[in-house]
């Protein structure tokens, strides 16, 4: 092959390479598409945005957060977002919390999990779907059956501790509402 061929094949991979890096941290930007409001919340060293269509609603008990998610067109209900953080060395470890949300549905199948850091912070994202079995009360006995909901869950390893980010609701609303959920989890930084 001729020098300037050469030369060619080498500049065209390293734009191919600066153009592949560059989509990936577009990609990975927080918003994700996503409008983000002005709202933040923050728990265990970490701050984050809340989506701009979610609402934060009243103290709850054990949560650090809660937000009420708009129902997508033809779902008879809204998604909810509960946040926790239980302390240092609190909450039980990450496969406990994802198999304790996995048995929250009837016959499950297998969960789609995923880690990542998100702003230096280790990030383990679970997904799930099925009958929920909406466990409530000091017990979380569940509080009845409901069909084609799903869940999205997030476990952050924060400064001070684990924060556990848990969205549920009907299939439509919470697959409607992905992109807001990961542009949250996308915004998570240290305080």
């Amino acid at each position: 092959m001729e020098r300037w061929a050469k030369a060619l094949v080498v500049a065209v991979v390293v734009v191919g390479l600066f153009g592949c890096t560059k989509k990936q941290s577009e990609q990975a930007a927080p918003s994700g598409g996503a409008e983000l409001g002005s709202v933040n919340g923050s728990a265990s060293g970490v701050r984050w945005s809340v989506p701009k269509r979610w609402t934060p609603q009243g103290e709850r008990q054990m949560r650090v957060a809660t937000y009420s998610v708009p129902a997508a067109e033809g779902d008879s209900e809204p998604g909810e977002c509960a946040v926790f953080y239980f302390g240092n060395d609190q909450g039980g470890s990450v496969d406990a919390n994802i198999d304790r949300w996995v048995g929250q549905f009837e016959n499950p199948g297998i969960p789609a999990r995923a880690t990542k850091e998100v702003n230096g912070l280790k990030t383990t994202l679970v997904q799930v779907s099925g009958i929920y079995l909406a466990p409530g009360g000091p017990m979380m006995q569940s509080q009845g059956k409901k069909s084609n909901y799903r869940l999205f869950g997030a476990i952050v390893q924060a400064p001070q501790g684990a924060v556990f980010f848990k969205l549920t609701g009907p299939e439509k609303t919470i697959g409607a509402a992905e992109a807001e959920f990961n542009a949250m989890i996308g915004s998570l930084t240290k305080q």
